[in-house]
């Protein structure tokens, strides 16, 4: 089970973004993609048979998971999560500060 899945607030901790908080929109392996977090310029081709034009383009880079925490909206700031299992088998994420779960 994964600890940070999609759709999941972060805050970054380390990083040029340090402090900034934002939504999981896609987890590729050990990165995430953040919305409004490591924004880079990509310098693009224009593709006619796409439609798209050329220019510099405004866009979400991956960040690594260690560098962002997962939001603690009781605490009001960044926590850690754990995995418990409850007592009809099932397993639930869990805030380490204080044991509640984050997925029902």
């Amino acid at each position: 089970m994964r600890k940070i899945k999609k759709n999941d607030d972060v805050i970054v901790i380390a990083g040029k973004d340090k402090g900034n908080r934002g939504n999981v929109l896609q987890v590729l392996g050990d990165h995430l993609l953040v919305g409004g977090i490591n924004k880079v310029k990509k310098h693009q081709k224009p593709n006619p048979v796409k439609g798209m034009t050329g220019g510099i383009v405004d866009m979400e880079a991956p960040i690594h998971i260690s560098n962002v925490a997962i939001y603690n909206t009781a605490a009001q700031k960044g926590d850690r999560v754990g995995i418990k299992t409850l007592g009809d088998g099932r397993k639930v994420r869990v805030f380490k500060s204080n044991g509640e779960v984050i997925d029902a």
